[in-house]
């Protein structure tokens, strides 16, 4: 099991307006097709008017596959052109547990 960090940092004052996204359009999407939401956070401290992602994968091969599916997915494109001009930076990382973490 693989876990995938997406961090968004949007620019200041947009932060809302990208979680209205997400919240009518997009995580819907997301959750057809990539599967297993761990979750979706915002900031507090430190670097403000961040969101944070967190999907589980089975795999590398399973994320690969999934993520090909969602850029394929139809419906995809018009909402990546909602969002993309609200985003300043994104990072992603991929995070493998330790064999003693609760998520497996």
């Amino acid at each position: 099991m693989i876990i995938e960090q997406r961090d968004y940092h949007v620019y200041t004052g947009k932060l809302n307006e990208l979680i209205e996204h997400y919240a009518q359009e997009g995580i819907e999407i997301q959750k057809e097709v990539l599967g297993d939401l761990i979750g979706w956070f915002t900031t507090d401290m430190g670097e403000l008017s961040t969101v944070v992602s967190m999907w589980r994968y089975s795999n590398f091969a399973d994320r690969e596959e999934r993520r090909a599916a969602l850029k394929a997915d139809p419906r995809w494109p018009g909402f990546m052109a909602k969002i993309q001009p609200l985003i300043h930076t994104q990072r992603n990382r991929i995070l493998i547990p330790t064999s003693f973490s609760p998520l497996q």
